[in-house]
């Protein structure tokens, strides 16, 4: 059986729809009313080798803050889903991204200890429609919802779009390794605990 899921999240604020597989090739199909979340996921999914479906509507007409935060929501809890009880995964993933003059490093561990540590900063103010800020919340609520311990530190950059982009490359790549399947583990729960 396949590392698959299916989320369905619809609120007086949101009506979202996302289907995941781990073990893809990095093709995706998204539209939501964020299309700079479009952009983004797009990005992650191809850097992370998982094909992502996402539909979302949302009240964009107040902001995006809804709309970007449940997106975290569904993904947090497709990884969930599609990673069951964990067993023979590597569990940590870590990736540092340039581009141009932007730095960006992606640490995590999928340990069931859901935090978020951000340290990032975008120049103010904001360039075009996107709110940068929200970026963080959207992370949360991934980090929250899949209980992965995540740090994401930007290392260099003045670019808000550059370093946005590289945040979500490198998110992608070091998911992709954590939740890579070890043959030396033998199925086994990636944990001196049994559990994860």
């Amino acid at each position: 059986m396949g590392r698959t899921a299916e989320i369905r999240r619809k609120t007086r604020e949101t009506d979202i729809t996302l289907k995941l597989d781990l073990d893809g090739n990095g093709q995706s199909r998204i539209a939501t009313a964020v299309p700079f979340m479009d952009h983004m996921l797009t990005l992650f999914a191809a850097h992370g080798f998982m094909n992502l479906e996402l539909t979302a509507e949302g009240d964009t007409q107040i902001d995006d803050h809804h709309t970007v935060e449940d997106i975290g929501i569904c993904l947090g809890l497709a990884l969930t889903q599609a990673l069951q009880d964990k067993r023979g995964i590597r569990r940590y993933g870590a990736a540092s991204i340039p581009m141009d003059e932007t730095l960006v490093r992606v640490v995590l561990d999928i340990s069931g200890r859901a935090f978020l540590a951000y340290g990032v900063t975008f120049p103010a103010p904001f360039p075009g429609r996107f709110d940068f800020g929200l970026l963080e919340e959207f992370f949360r609520a991934v980090a929250v919802h899949a209980g992965i311990t995540l740090h994401i530190d930007l290392l260099a950059g003045k670019n808000a779009h550059h370093i946005a982009e590289a945040v979500f490359k490198a998110f992608g790549r070091a998911l992709d390794q954590a939740v890579m399947i070890d043959p030396r583990r033998e199925g086994a729960v990636p944990s001196t605990k049994g559990a994860l």
